[in-house]
This record gives structure tokens, C-alpha cells and sequence, in this order.
């Protein structure tokens, strides 16, 4: 009964709805239709319980369907009233009027509708065309780069100051001209002056740093502060007069600024007070200005007036400071030389730099030279004074006068090599240890007796007051070790310098944002739209080669949605190497990677001189490149401990290999690391011939490279034997115990105990190796990597066919670092990486780094260096040292796996069967027999022999055995076989 009244207003509503229906059909169908659309009138009113199916459904739709109003009245019945009375609301608009009343208003309607739109034409023609031409003037000025503007901004600058100095400086008539003339008197009276200045500053500040964003306001803030005093002060020296005074006596003065700043301060504090607190403000602005703070000030004007020592300044002062001390030196109640005290007043030192111990210097050195050197390094006093003395009286002497000679030829290198000794020395931090009292007593007695038998031969250039060592002369006195790998004593004379960082090149800035990336991010915006995904992209981190885009996603929007769009995405932004990370590490977002349309090139110089590298003081840091967020990345080679590079040819692998050892020619003397370097394409690491840090010259052969492997594994044993004899468990701390005099030989043995240097080899092509000798070259390779961490031997391969029989499993188990190029398949992806990612890299350096203990790759632009910055670098290290090879590591080692070391009567038969399989590759004991017409015992023991002597691979069971020798190693092959 509930469900009756609202009956009666739904059959009101669909009276009209079928008079619409009934008249329709008339106006759009035929006359043979018309009667097959007849029970369609009478629908509504069948349906009039169900209130929502007679406004909703079209004629078509009910003369095709009788059953429908059975099932709107199942439906509406389930719902109830309510639900039938929201849905009868929506079809108010059907209550039109009648047929007179519109053909009544009609016209009229239709001409203002008409009129109104021809105006709203016009009006939105002339707006879209003035909003196109500012649309276009602004994006026009967007384009410009951050450079132009600023130039632009600078320019801006000088044409302003120019107006003005035009002006308030030479007087040149325009009524304009002398409208500002007269509002800078106005203002600052005059000191109209100042403000042509003022521009010409700004201009000057932008053009000079127009990088210097940081430092924008407290430029600023001094510049006002500077201004503000001075036109201050001037007011007040002119008489602080007022506007009631008028225009003429304030002009006079510092115009309206002038009376601004001073007048709250006169009346607050009075014109004596006022102008101390101006002359404050005029130093606080200068501070500001210059970033000078009163300490530095103060330690400035202290070394100034006190007249402190400098580091190059006056010995005799320094020994004089002192004189005290060493008159009771040799007492038992003295205290001697103070050591801490002297720390204390040498230059403050790098964080974490050390300097050598026992440096040898270049050239033909004076003996006075090193034992003044030596003095210099223990700390102690050298009187100079006395040995000028000395040295006056013998200079009249003929071998006197030949050691000037020499000293005067010499002059330059020796000043150039203690120039370089003072910054190796500066780089000191402290000193591991003191020595004991009696210990400085006795080097200090020592060292003044060999200084005066020394100083007998003096130097003395010509006509010049002061004393130049030139003879070589006995080593200075020991020292306590400040290393953990002590310096060696090179083979070539010399103390070994480290390359000048001005030998690399350096490139240009980083940009954070381009116009590029705002498109990206408009594209990827679009599509999200698109395709109805609540996701908005909230920032971007741009680097070297790709930026990675930020995107966050709405609640309950699935991650796949967005992964699923990747070649619709690659389709927005015209580019088909995207990379989605879902989600980035660390962050609640998924990123998108997408290679920039202006790439950067990433130099080595500029990722050696970033505070990633000079942070970290360990000689076998390599630089990598840049990261995908800018940043700079470095690896060290001793924690990785060893590393794969692979890639496709011209994806960066060559680059990277030259920036790894350039980095260690770079950090590293050659008794700190030494290199075995294997190059079978011949052509790749020639450069570094000659370098004195090569223990061996490049290895080119593969053979000879299979037998260096094997010396390795050699020289890792030694290692580990005297780290097991000596009770040690990483060569570093064997190295600061041989370096601190803690160890000793054995009794009985002559052996001289030295620190062990780190070993770096570096295989480019890994391939060649494995094809001549795969069994030989892995079992070495993983017994290195298995062991060779705690020995300080490190290893480095690089290949660009990384397929599963070039990177073993037993090779990848043992390097636990990956650095992979661009590849041509995903399954080469899977072999670097175990993981797929280096098939979408786009070349030219992009890489994934995967270091030991990461679960996600890094992505990097691998860094740059040139032929000529090579050529510089290695040209350097050749003339500081010469270099020093070991015969024994090509030498190639006593094979333990001769089956049958004796051929005898078979030699012949061996040879045939040999010149057989290597010439047909194709390695099989039954066409031994058929060929040579032998049985299978001797066939087989033939390849067995085979086997023994590298010729064949391994027995695969019916297949035929992979010959491992080409046709050109044949008549060495052949050669070796006859004994020759």
C-alpha cells in the first residue's frame, strides 16, 4: 500500500513521454512501419510501476523487447519507492511547452542566440591571437639557456649605468637624462655618483659568477649595508639637515636616503653616537662583502703585526726560538726538542694525508742537501749561520767553484723538486708515534755531526746570499713509519711525484633542469591523463645521460598500471631506451629513466678532483663517472676486491678500462701498486707501455698471458706464506709491520723484508684467453679470486662477449662486482647482471654498476679521458722513475698434466694426427682411425696426448672433442712437438 501514491505522478510524467514517443515515429519513419510501432504505445502505460524504463529507453528499444517491462518491474520493486523517485528526477526537462508557445518565441531566441555567438566569436578570436603572441614572446625567452640570461641580465646592467654616468658624470643633455640626474640628486644628493657604480657592480658580479647563486643575498645584504653607511655618514658630515631645511640643503647632503637612515637615529641616540654605529654598519658590510670573518681577520692582522714565522721564512729565527732548549739538550734534567710544541706550529694538514717516509730525491744531490732534508723531517734545528761561515771560507777553492757551476745548471730542478717535496710534506696529518727522548737526542748528535763534515763542500751560486745543494749525498736519518705501505726506494734514482691534476682536462657544468625535461614531464603528465591513472609526476634528478623522473601514484593504484605503459610511454617522449624502476629505492615513487636529448660528457679529471675521490686516501680508488642523480662515483679496487666489465663493442668498456688505470697511475707510485696488464687485441692498452708501474710489459699473446695467470697464483702463495709465518691476516697490517721495523728475517736468512705491493691485474678480453687455454685460464682465475683478497691481489676482466662460456659460473661466483654496458641481447643482461636492465642502456658510457653486497644496480655514466690526457699522464710517470720488470712472469710453468710424457716411436703418427685436427678442427678418435688407419687403443692414447699438450679440448662422450689451437699456431705447435 506504501508503493500506491507515488503511482499516480509517474503515469503523469508518461502521458507526455508517449505522446513524444507516438509522434516521433511520424516524423522519422515511414508509413509501413507505423504499425509495427503501434503496441509501442501503450508501453508506459503497462510500465507505469516502474518509473525510470519509459524515460530511459529509446522507441527502437521498446518495440524489441517485451519482456523489459517485466524486468523493470522485478527491478523497481526490489529497490522500492525511493529508488524510483531519483531516478523520475533527472527527466524534468521533458515538461516542455506546447507547440504555439515556441513557434511564438522562437525566432527571436534565435536571433540573439545568433548575435550573442557572433559576438563571443570575435571576442575569443581577437584574445586567442594577443595570448598567442605573449605565448610566443614568452616561450621564446624560456628557450634561452640560464647562461643567456643571465649575460642578458648583465648587459641590461651596463646599458643602465651607461644612461646614467651619462648623465651624473659628463652631463649630457636629453630630457630623460636629466630626469634620472635629477631623482638620483634627489635621493642621494651628492653621491649621485655611487649609483652609475652600483650597476656597473652588479653587471660585473654576474658576468664574473654567474653560477654563484648561493651567495646572491649575502652579496646583497653587504652591498646595502656598504651603501646605506656611506650615504649616511655623508649626511651627517654635511649637517644632517631635514626636509624643513628644503630641497637645496638636502641635496647638499645625502638626499632623501640620507635622512631616511640617519634622522631615526640622530633623534634616537644623537650624531656622535649615530656615526660610530654607521662606521660599525660600514665594516659589518665589508665583512659581508669580502666573507671575511673576525677570526680570519684577527689571525691576519696578528701574522701582520707579529711577525709570525712563515713557512719559508727566516731559519735563523726559528733557531734562535729554540736556542734554549737544545743548550741543555744533553742534560739529564732537560726536557730536549719539543716535539708537540712544533707540530703544533707547522701548517695544518689534509684529513687523512700522509706523506712519504723515506723519499729519495731526484738528481745529483749535494750531501748537505739530504742531511738538511733529513733535519727538516726529524724535526730539528739547523744552524745555518755557522755553516755561511764555513762555507765564505772555502769558496775561493777551483772544486768549490765547479760544484757552483753544476749547482747554477742545476738551480731550477732542484727549486722545482723541493717545491714538489714542501706539498707532499704540506699533505702530512700527524705523526703515528713520538720518538723516545734518547732517540731525538742521538739522531740530533748524528745529525750535526754529518751536517758540519758535509758543509765542508758547500754550493754557493754566485754573486746570491744564499746556499744550493747539488751533490747527492747519504740517505736522511729513519724515521717512524706514517703509511700503511711504506715507500720503497725505486730502482730508477729519485723520489717518486704523483701527476699533476692539471694534466686533465675539465669539463663544463652540471645542469640540473633543461627545457627537454619540462617537455618529458608535460608528456608523461599527458599520458597518465590519457589513460586514467591518478599519478603525478613530482620531480625529476637529472644526470649525465638519462634523468630519472619521479612519478607517485594515488590510493589504490596498482604499480603495474604504470609499468604497463612503458612502450607507450617510449612512444610520448620519442625515445625507445626507457627504464622503469618500480619502485626506486629508498623512495615512494616509481621512476621512469629517459636518456637526455642533450647529453653531458663526464671528464676524469672532474670526478678526481670531486670530494668523493680526494675524500677517500686509498691509492686503488678508481673513478667510475657520474650517477644518474649527478653525482659523482667512485670505486675502491681492494674492496671489490675483483670486478667484471663487459659490454658490446662501442658501449664504454675500453673507456672505463683506460679511466681504472689511469685513476691508479693518478693516486698511486709504483711501489704502492703495481700492474700486469693483458691486452690480445694489441691495439687497446699500448699507451701505458713503459710505465713503471708494470711489473712486466703488456702482455699481448694469450698463451703468455695464461702463464702471467699462473705466476700470480704463484706470487699469492708466497704472500700467504709469509702472511701465516709472520701471523698476519691482510698484507696491510704486514706491510705497517715491516714498515714500523717489527719484522725481521728469519735467523739464518739474508732475505730483506719489504712491504708488498698491491697487485692489479687487468684482462681486457677475456674471450681470446678462454679460447686458447679455457682450462688453464679458469682454474687460475678463480683460485686468484677465491684467495688473492687478503694478499692485496686484485683482478679486473673485461669482455665484450659475455655468453656462458667466455663468464663461467665458477668466474661469476668469485667476482662479486659488475659493471655492464650496453649489450645487444637480454640474455647477455642476465649473465653480467643476473638481472635484465643492460639491454635497454643507450651506449656510449651508460652502464649499470652492480657493486659486491647490492641487491639494485647503479646506473652511471662511465668518465672520459682522451689519447692526449694519456699520453700526458704516462709521459710523467716515465720521467720520474725507470721501470723494473720480472723476468719469471711470462716464463711459462711446468705443466703437472702430461699424460704420457714420452711419445716415442708415435711422434710421427702424433704429428700427422695433429696437423690433421687442427687443420679440420674437428677433433674425433674415429676419423683418427679412418685416416691414419690405426685401431681405437692407439687413436685414443693419440688424443690423450693431444689433450696433454692443449691441441684438444676435454672428452664430451660422443661428441667430437673441441680443438682449441688455430690453424695458424700450427707449425709452432709442431715445433714444440720435435723438440726444436
Amino acid at each position: 500500500m506504501a508503493s500506491r501514491p507515488p503511482a499516480p505522478s509517474r503515469s503523469r510524467t508518461a502521458q507526455p513521454a508517449a505522446a513524444r514517443t507516438s509522434a516521433t515515429p511520424r516524423k522519422r519513419t515511414s508509413s509501413s512501419q507505423a504499425p509495427k510501432r503501434a503496441p509501442a504505445k501503450k508501453a508506459p502505460a503497462k510500465k507505469a510501476p516502474a518509473g525510470r524504463v519509459p524515460a530511459k529507453k529509446s522507441p527502437t528499444r521498446a518495440t524489441t523487447s517485451r519482456t523489459a517491462p517485466t524486468r523493470a518491474t522485478a527491478r523497481t520493486s526490489a529497490a522500492g519507492s525511493t529508488r524510483g523517485t531519483s531516478r523520475t528526477a533527472p527527466r524534468k526537462p521533458v515538461k516542455r511547452t506546447t507547440g504555439a508557445r515556441r513557434s511564438n518565441g522562437g525566432l527571436f531566441v534565435r536571433l540573439f542566440r545568433a548575435l550573442g555567438r557572433g559576438v563571443r566569436f570575435l571576442w575569443l578570436g581577437l584574445a586567442h591571437g594577443f595570448g598567442a603572441i605573449a605565448r610566443g614572446i614568452g616561450s621564446g625567452a624560456s628557450d634561452l639557456e640560464p647562461e643567456e640570461r643571465r649575460d642578458g641580465t648583465a648587459l641590461a646592467l651596463i646599458a643602465v649605468a651607461g644612461i646614467l654616468a651619462a648623465g651624473m658624470w659628463f652631463g649630457v643633455e636629453g630630457w630623460f637624462v636629466q630626469w634620472t640626474t635629477m631623482a638620483g640628486v634627489t635621493l642621494v644628493g651628492t653621491l649621485e655618483w655611487i649609483i652609475p657604480l652600483t650597476f656597473l657592480a652588479l653587471a660585473w658580479r654576474t658576468l664574473r659568477h654567474p653560477e654563484d647563486r648561493k651567495s646572491t643575498g649575502r652579496w646583497v645584504i653587504g652591498t646595502g649595508a656598504l651603501l646605506l653607511s656611506i650615504i649616511g655618514l655623508w649626511h651627517l658630515a654635511r649637517g644632517a639637515s631635514t626636509p624643513s631645511d628644503g630641497s637645496a640643503a638636502m641635496s647638499a647632503g645625502g638626499g632623501l636616503v640620507g635622512w631616511l637612515v640617519t634622522a631615526p637615529i640622530v633623534a634616537a641616540i644623537g650624531p656622535v653616537v649615530a656615526g660610530f654605529i654607521l662606521v660599525l654598519l660600514l665594516a659589518f658590510g665589508l665583512l659581508i662583502v669580502t666573507g671575511t670573518s673576525l677570526p680570519i681577520l684577527r689571525d691576519g692582522v696578528s701574522l701582520l703585526v707579529g711577525g709570525r714565522r712563515d713557512r719559508d721564512g727566516s731559519e735563523a729565527e726559528y733557531e734562535d726560538r729554540f736556542d734554549d732548549e737544545y743548550d741543555d739538550y744533553d742534560d739529564e734534567d732537560g726536557e730536549g726538542f719539543d716535539y708537540e710544541d712544533e707540530r703544533a706550529r707547522q701548517p695544518r694538514r689534509l684529513a687523512g694525508d700522509e706523506p712519504f717516509v723515506n723519499p729519495v730525491i731526484d738528481g745529483e744531490l749535494h750531501p748537505a742537501a739530504a742531511l738538511m732534508y733529513g733535519v727538516q723531517q726529524a724535526g730539528l734545528p739547523i744552524d745555518l749561520e755557522s755553516a755561511l761561515r764555513r762555507t765564505e771560507q772555502v769558496a775561493g777553492d777551483s772544486s768549490v767553484l765547479e760544484q757552483m757551476a753544476r749547482a747554477s745548471a742545476d738551480r731550477e730542478a732542484i727549486e722545482r723538486e723541493e717545491r714538489m717535496l714542501e706539498e707532499q710534506l704540506e699533505r702530512e696529518r700527524l705523526e703515528r708515534e713520538l720518538l723516545a727522548e734518547q732517540e731525538r737526542a742521538d739522531d740530533f748528535a748524528r745529525v750535526q755531526q754529518d751536517l758540519d763534515r758535509a758543509l765542508r763542500v758547500p754550493a754557493v751560486h754566485p754573486g746570491r746570499q744564499e746556499t744550493v745543494a747539488v751533490v747527492k749525498g747519504p740517505p736522511a736519518p729513519e724515521r717512524a713509519p706514517r703509511r700503511k705501505a711504506e715507500q720503497l726506494p725505486l730502482t730508477g734514482s729519485g723520489m717518486y711525484v704523483l701527476p699533476d691534476m692539471a694534466l686533465l682536462n675539465t669539463g663544463p657544468a652540471h645542469k640540473t633542469a633543461t627545457k627537454a625535461n619540462d617537455l618529458v614531464v608535460q608528456a608523461l603528465t599527458e599520458v597518465m591523463e590519457q589513460f586514467g591513472i591518478d599519478a603525478q609526476v613530482t620531480g625529476f634528478m637529472r644526470g649525465p645521460t638519462v634523468t630519472r623522473y619521479e612519478i607517485e601514484l594515488g590510493p589504490s593504484v596498482k604499480v603495474e598500471r604504470v609499468t604497463a605503459l612503458s612502450k607507450n610511454i617510449a612512444y610520448a617522449v620519442a625515445s625507445a631506451d626507457v627504464r622503469i624502476l618500480s619502485p626506486i629505492p629508498g623512495k615512494k615513487a616509481i621512476g621512469i629513466e629517459i636518456p637526455n636529448t642533450d647529453r653531458e660528457l663526464v671528464l676524469l679529471g672532474d670526478v678526481l678532483r670531486s670530494s668523493a675521490a680526494t675524500g677517500e686516501q686509498h691509492p686503488m680508488v678508481a673513478a667510475l663517472g657520474k650517477d644518474v642523480e649527478g653525482g659523482f662515483v667512485c670505486a675502491n679496487l681492494a674492496k671489490m676486491p675483483h670486478i667484471l666489465v663487459a659490454g658490446a663493442t662501442g658501449a664504454g668498456k675500453s673507456s672505463c678500462i683506460n679511466s681504472l688505470i689511469t685513476s691508479v697511475l693518478m693516486r698511486a707510485t709504483p711501489d704502492e701498486v703495481r700492474m700486469i696488464l693483458v691486452d690480445p687485441k694489441r691495439v687497446e692498452l699500448t699507451s701505458y707501455e713503459g710505465v713503471p708501474h708494470l711489473i712486466t710489459p703488456i702482455i699481448t699473446n694469450p698463451k703468455k698471458a695464461a702463464d702471467a695467470l699462473q705466476w700470480v697464483v704463484a706470487e699469492m702463495d708466497r704472500r700467504y706464506d709469509d702472511l701465516a709465518l709472520f701471523g698476519f691476516r691482510h698484507v696491510d697490517d704486514f706491510n705497517k709491520a715491516v714498515g714500523s721495523g717489527r719484522l725481521s728475517a728469519p735467523p739464518g736468512s739474508e732475505r730483506v723484508m719489504r712491504p708488498y705491493p698491491y697487485l692489479l691485474v687487468i684482462v681486457d678480453e677475456l674471450a681470446d684467453l678462454m679460447m686458447v687455454a679455457p682450462r688453464d685460464v679458469e682454474e687460475s682465475i678463480v683460485r686468484i679470486t677465491q684467495l688473492a683478497r687478503a694478499a692485496g691481489i686484485h683482478l679486473v676482466l673485461a669482455t665484450q662477449r659475455p655468453s656462458v662460456d667466455v663468464v663461467t659460473g665458477l668466474i661469476k661466483a668469485n667476482v662479486p662486482s659488475r659493471l655492464a654496458f650496453a649489450t645487444s641481447s637480454l640474455a647477455d643482461s642476465r649473465v653480467i647482471l643476473d638481472q635484465p636492465g643492460a639491454e635497454k642502456l643507450v651506449g656510449q658510457g651508460d652502464g649499470l654498476f652492480l657493486p659486491m653486497g647490492a641487491n639494485k644496480s647503479m646506473r652511471i655514466q662511465g668518465a672520459f679521458i682522451s689519447e692526449n690526457e694519456i699520453r700526458a699522464v704516462v709521459a710523467h710517470c716515465k720521467s720520474q722513475t725507470s721501470v723494473a720488470y720480472v723476468e719469471e712472469v711470462t716464463v711459462p710453468a711446468v705443466s703437472a698434466k702430461e699424460v704420457d710424457a714420452d711419445i716415442g716411436d708415435d711422434l710421427d703418427i702424433l704429428l700427422q694426427a695433429v696437423e690433421l685436427v687442427v687443420s679440420t678442427q674437428f677433433g674425433s678418435t674415429s676419423m683418427l682411425q679412418r685416416k691414419l688407419r690405426i685401431g681405437f687403443a692407439k687413436a685414443g692414447r693419440i688424443m690423450d696426448i693431444m689433450e696433454s699438450r692443449g691441441v684438444v679440448g676435454p672428452s664430451e662422450g660422443s661428441k667430437a672433442r673441441e680443438v682449441l689451437m688455430s690453424p695458424e699456431e700450427l707449425p709452432q705447435l709442431i715445433s714444440l712437438l720435435r723438440g726444436e
